[in-house]
């Protein structure tokens, strides 16, 4: 017998596996004798009373082999035959690669930005000294923008694929266990670059192909088929091309624009990040001064509507950091990561409204450019704003609601550093407006969450891309051109790590399809 049960256990005994098979003794009402195992399938925290819990889901064995939750890959090597280009190496591009390597299709990948150790040695330029590297920054490079800037891999597309298997898959590669059942599985900044390097072991082990500083300028079509790519240096042919650029490859847009590809403009969001003192959020969430050792430190996600408009927000980095994530000189871009540990002393998260066709009316003519040059223009003014160079405008919280230009500014974890300014002059009554009163909206949910200690920082824009490269619903070809396959957030078809990988290795199914 296999029984599934949701038990609530106090946090400090959360993980221990005698407790919860007494537990399961006692609310299945069966002996302890006769369970040959316990395994904990899924655990959340349930802060909603006094005293918070753990709930979870246990599946418990009588008479049966405990089952591994684990689903490991055996990669064989592809031996010749086809073989597909693969345009980036973020979780779209690599998971790609990896179900193809399933179907015995030879991936050959190409990446503008370097691979995942040395990108470091361009981000700490970007932070230390203002420069902006094209190719190789906190959103180009292995790996891809979640890389380093959290690795977050919460995803509400469980019915686009198996998340499952992209989670074991992460674990195969190094990633730690506690992803395939925690609610809200998190690896950490610090521990994806190990990962990456390894998938990417696999991948050249079953005789793949990586190519770093590799940008792609060109497309190869003819009869409406895509015969393969131009780079820089270099051409490659290919049976199909799987293209997974990210959300700010601006240049592929205008690629496939020159190209007279089809695009569509698409709704997206834009905002501020929001830095408040860690203990501040614990004490919120908590209900208490001071957080339990047993308890994880405290995040939170928010969300209200303002009229029409959705004000929410976007990747919470609980014990983190702020990090610069423009991809040219002359803009202004912010994101948030989080060590494994978490263990920083502030928080930080996206604080974004959603944009439409009204807010880049004078973009019209521009059609499916439209909302991507307002957000060019909202970039700009941020780094004109912070000095013409990657500090940061930004004002207290309360100052912000007040309309008040911030006297002082607190600490904060954003290593180019800050520069007082009124936000609205930089965001746009629309935006402004609109956050405004979801602030405040969101304090009657949490309490104390609008705070003289807490910090609004300019911008963040990069939510998802503002334009899709449509494809068809079936295969995820580009209805236009045989054999090009869009995928993952530069697509506009997946929004984070999971999800891009779950696009990735579903449009491999329909590369296999194809060729």
């Amino acid at each position: 017998m296999i029984k599934q049960i949701t038990l609530r256990i106090d946090p400090e005994n959360g993980s221990d596996l005698t407790l919860i098979k007494d537990m399961a003794s006692k609310a299945l009402k069966v002996s302890l004798e006769s369970i040959d195992g316990v395994q904990v399938l899924r655990r959340s925290l349930d802060a909603r009373s006094r005293k918070p819990v753990f709930q979870i889901q246990v599946a418990v064995y009588c008479g049966e082999p405990v089952q591994e939750i684990m689903q490991p890959v055996a990669y064989q090597p592809v031996k010749k035959g086809k073989k597909v280009i693969v345009v980036g190496t973020g979780p779209a591009g690599l998971f790609a690669a990896l179900r193809l390597i399933e179907h015995g299709i030879r991936p050959i990948l190409l990446e503008r930005g370097k691979n995942v150790r040395e990108r470091r040695f361009d981000l700490k330029t970007i932070n230390t000294d203002g420069i902006t590297h094209p190719d190789s920054n906190y959103c180009f490079g292995e790996g891809g923008a979640g890389t380093y800037s959290d690795g977050k891999l919460f995803t509400r597309s469980t019915k686009r694929g198996d998340v499952k298997k992209m989670l074991s898959i992460l674990v195969q590669h190094g990633a730690v266990r506690d992803i395939l059942i925690n609610a809200h599985p998190h690896v950490g900044s610090n521990k994806l670059p190990k990962i990456i390097e390894s998938i990417r072991d696999t991948i050249l082990e079953c005789n793949g192909e990586i190519h770093f500083n590799s940008r792609v300028t060109d497309l190869i079509i003819k009869d409406g088929t895509i015969k393969g790519v131009t780079t820089r240096d270099a051409e490659y042919l290919a049976d199909a091309v799987i293209l997974a650029t990210g959300h700010s490859a601006r240049d592929i847009y205008d690629l496939l624009d020159q190209k007279g590809i089809q695009l569509e403009a698409k709704p997206y969001a834009m905002g501020v990040r929001v830095e408040h003192p860690q203990n501040l959020i614990d004490s919120i969430r908590y209900r208490s001064p001071v957080r339990a050792p047993s308890l994880p430190v405290a995040s939170y996600s928010l969300a209200c509507q303002v009229g029409k408009t959705g004000v929410y927000s976007f990747c919470m980095c609980p014990g983190g950091m702020l990090v610069p994530a423009a991809t040219a000189p002359g803009e202004l871009v912010l994101n948030g990561m989080s060590n494994s540990l978490r263990n920083l002393p502030l928080a930080n998260a996206g604080m974004v409204v959603t944009i439409g066709p009204d807010q880049y009316q004078k973009y019209s003519k521009l059609k499916h450019f439209a909302g991507l040059e307002f957000q060019k223009e909202i970039e700009r003014k941020a780094f004109d704003a912070g000095g013409k160079t990657l500090a940061a405008p930004a004002q207290r919280l309360t100052d912000f609601l007040e309309d008040r230009v911030s006297s002082t500014l607190p600490e904060t974890s954003y290593i180019p550093g800050m520069v007082s300014f009124t936000l609205a002059d930089v965001l746009g009554p629309f935006i402004s407006d609109a956050l405004k009163q979801g602030l405040r909206i969101f304090d009657k949910k949490m309490k104390g969450y609008v705070s003289r200690e807490a910090t609004l920082l300019g911008v963040e824009s990069r939510t998802s891309s503002p334009v899709r490269i449509p494809r068809m619903t079936d295969t995820r070809m580009h209805p236009q051109v045989l054999g090009l396959f869009p995928v993952g957030e530069g697509s506009g078809y997946a929004g984070g790590i999971i999800s891009s990988a779950i696009d990735g290795d579903a449009s491999a199914d329909g590369v296999f399809a194809y060729v």
